[in-house]
């Protein structure tokens, strides 16, 4: 016995549904912002994303219903008809005003983020394979920072915690409310500064500085990644931002510089250890 058509549709979906339900989340958005930019970013993505899909919903739907109305099937004859003037003038005005509607928002979020003038602070921050160093260059701070995750979780020996992968011995602590500029460099490979809380994301390129900033509204701590593949170890090398009271931001600067003068370099530097 035939399956009838409208089974076939349905089982195919249930197929299609079943892998959906072992997901750990359905969020469709970007990760909450901390910053003005951030929120001005999430903004003209969902205008973008609503202008796509209404001209989505609209040429298919048109599309779908043409094909269907006039099938062969009912009796419709395919037309011959060659170049229309006023349907090529109408399809090229149309994209050009939705594009120019875009572009100004577009613009003025992408100036935005590109302004790292009048900083409060400027930290340089360097990629190596696989961790970052970071220079307070206001302050004379320098430090290392590198994934403090476990040996045993990436080897699967140890449950894995909520931040796996996401932790350092020695994350970036700065002032709540403060335009913070950000150098970025390398000393081997490309390499990418990437916290999407605070909008940040700027190449590490060996031999040059690039800048990027943020400027963080509320406290908190915000992580990140590397976004370049930059080697074997690309997965271990993330970014952690302590975002803190300007008080309890100059009792971190205190405690660095006198575990300068006491000549305490902290933690030794520490690179992952293959696992394959």
């Amino acid at each position: 016995m035939k399956v009838p058509y409208i089974s076939k549709i349905l089982a195919t979906c249930l197929l299609l549904a079943v892998p959906c339900l072992s997901m750990a989340a359905w969020n469709i958005n970007f990760q909450p912002g901390n910053t003005l930019l951030a929120d001005d970013i999430q903004q003209l993505h969902l205008i973008v994303m609503i202008v796509c899909v209404v001209i989505f919903v609209g040429v298919f739907g048109f599309m779908f219903y043409a094909i269907f109305k006039h099938r062969k099937s009912v009796g419709h004859k395919a037309s011959n008809f060659h170049e229309n003037t006023t349907v090529e003038i109408i399809w090229t005005v149309i994209p050009f005003f939705i594009l120019a509607g875009l572009a100004w928002p577009a613009t003025e979020t992408l100036l935005a983020m590109r302004d790292t003038s009048s900083p409060d602070m400027t930290i340089k921050a360097t990629g190596y394979q696989w961790m970052w160093g970071y220079e307070y260059l206001d302050e004379g701070i320098q430090f290392y920072s590198a994934l403090s995750t476990p040996q045993g979780q990436i080897d699967g020996t140890e449950p894995k915690t909520e931040n796996y992968l996401l932790e350092v011995d020695n994350p970036v602590v700065v002032p709540v409310g403060k335009r913070i500029r950000v150098l970025t460099t390398a000393s081997d490979v490309l390499h990418a500064w990437y916290v999407p809380a605070l909008a940040v994301k700027q190449d590490a390129v060996p031999g040059f500085i690039r800048d990027t900033w943020f400027k963080a509204e509320e406290t908190g701590v915000f992580r990140g990644q590397c976004a370049e593949l930059c080697g074997k170890q690309h997965g271990f090398m993330p970014i952690v931002v302590h975002v803190v009271s300007q008080e309890d931001y100059d009792a971190w600067v205190a405690e660095q510089k006198q575990k300068i003068s006491g000549k305490e370099l902290g933690a030794p530097i520490k690179l992952v250890a293959d696992s394959q």
